[in-house]
C-alpha cells in the first residue's frame, strides 16, 4: 500500500473518532454546567470541556471568557478550529475522497451523508436549543461509521490502518477526560465525595457510555478510584486505555506480519506502554499521582503517533 493512502486511512479514522469524542466531551461539558447550576454553584465547566478538548489555546486567541455559547460555537462549527466537529468531519471527508477506492461502498455513504447533514444543519437553531440532540446524532454517525468499516473492510492492511487511527485517538480521548475531571474540574469549595463531586463523575462514566458497565462490574456506588480502574486498566471495557493499547499493539503486530516482520521504535513503545497497563495497579497509581501518569500517556500517545508515521505512513 501506497504510504498516503495508509496516512489517508489512518487520519480518517482519527478526525471521525475525535468528531465523536468532542460530541462526548460537549455532552459532559453541558450535564456539569446543568448540575452546578442546579446545585447553585458557578464552577469552571466550560472552561474545563475546552481543556478536555485541547482546544484552550485557540479558543482564547478569539474569545475571553469561556462561556456557554461561545464554546459551543468554537467546538462545533468553527472551521478556524481544526477539532471542532465541522472541521474533524469536513477533514475525514478529504481524506476518505483521495482514497475513496480504499473504502468500502458503505465507509463512503456513511461519511459522506453525515457530511451533507451536517453542512445543511443552521447554527444558531442548534446552540439555541438543539444542543444535545445534535451530539447525539454526531455520536450515532460516529458509530455507524465505525460499524460500516468493521464489518464491511477486508483484513488487510487498510484495515489495519484504520483501527490504529481510531483506537490512538480513543486512547488520547479516555485520558484528557479522566484528568481534567481529576485535576481540574471539582471547584476548591466543594468537598470530594460532595453531591456535585458524585454528579461529575456519574458524567464524565456517562460520557464514555459506561454508567451501566461500571455498576455491572464493581457493584458499588461510584467511587474515583474504581473508576480510574475502570477506564484505565480493565480489559473488558471498551474505552478504557488497556483495551485501546491492546489493540493498537495487535494491529502494529499484523502490520508487521504483512509487511514481512519490519519493525519499529512505535512497536517497542506501543507494547511498553501495554504492558504498564496490563500489570499496573490502580493503588500504585494513585500513590503516585494519577495526573502525571495520564500526562505521561498523554505524552507518550503523541510520541507513538508519530514513531507510526515515520515508519509506515512517510
Amino acid at each position: 500500500m501506497l504510504s498516503r493512502t495508509a496516512d489517508s486511512l489512518f487520519w480518517l479514522a482519527r478526525y471521525v473518532e475525535r468528531a465523536e469524542n468532542v460530541a462526548r466531551i460537549l455532552t459532559v461539558g453541558h450535564r456539569m454546567a446543568s448540575l452546578a447550576h442546579s446545585l447553585g454553584n458557578a464552577g469552571n465547566e466550560w472552561y474545563s470541556t475546552l481543556r478536555a478538548a485541547g482546544c484552550e489555546d485557540g479558543f482564547f486567541g478569539k474569545y475571553e471568557a469561556a462561556e456557554a455559547g461561545t464554546v459551543i460555537a468554537y467546538m462545533v462549527f468553527d472551521a478556524d478550529n481544526p477539532s471542532s466537529i465541522f472541521s474533524c468531519l469536513e477533514t475525514a471527508r478529504r481524506n476518505a475522497r483521495a482514497v475513496r477506492t480504499a473504502l468500502t461502498v458503505d465507509m463512503w455513504e456513511a461519511l459522506n451523508q453525515s457530511w451533507m447533514r451536517l453542512r445543511d444543519l443552521d447554527p444558531a437553531a442548534i446552540i439555541a436549543h438543539g444542543l444535545i440532540d445534535f451530539l447525539d446524532w454526531v455520536k450515532e454517525r460516529s458509530l455507524i461509521f465505525t460499524g460500516a468499516y468493521a464489518n464491511t473492510m477486508l483484513r488487510n492492511d487498510a484495515f489495519f490502518f484504520t483501527r490504529l487511527g481510531t483506537f490512538l485517538e480513543r486512547a488520547d480521548n479516555t485520558a484528557r477526560l479522566l484528568d481534567v475531571k481529576y485535576h481540574v474540574l471539582l471547584p476548591r469549595d466543594e468537598g470530594v465525595g460532595g453531591a456535585l463531586d458524585y454528579y461529575q463523575w456519574q458524567a464524565i462514566l456517562r460520557s464514555v457510555s459506561a454508567l451501566r458497565s461500571y455498576h455491572w462490574i464493581y457493584h458499588d456506588r461510584l467511587q474515583p478510584w474504581l473508576i480510574a480502574e475502570l477506564l484505565l486498566l480493565r480489559p473488558e471495557m471498551p474505552r478504557s486505555l488497556r483495551a485501546s493499547m491492546e489493540q493498537i499493539t495487535r494491529h502494529l503486530d499484523l502490520l508487521a506480519d504483512t509487511y514481512g516482520g519490519k519493525r519499529g521504535e512505535c512497536h517497542r513503545l506501543a507494547g511498553e506502554m501495554y504492558a504498564r497497563l496490563c500489570f499496573g495497579r490502580i493503588e500504585d497509581i494513585f500513590q503516585s499521582g494519577l495526573h502525571e501518569f495520564l500526562v505521561a500517556f498523554l505524552d507518550q500517545t503523541a510520541r507513538l503517533g508519530g514513531e507510526i508515521s515515520r515508519l509506515y505512513l512517510m
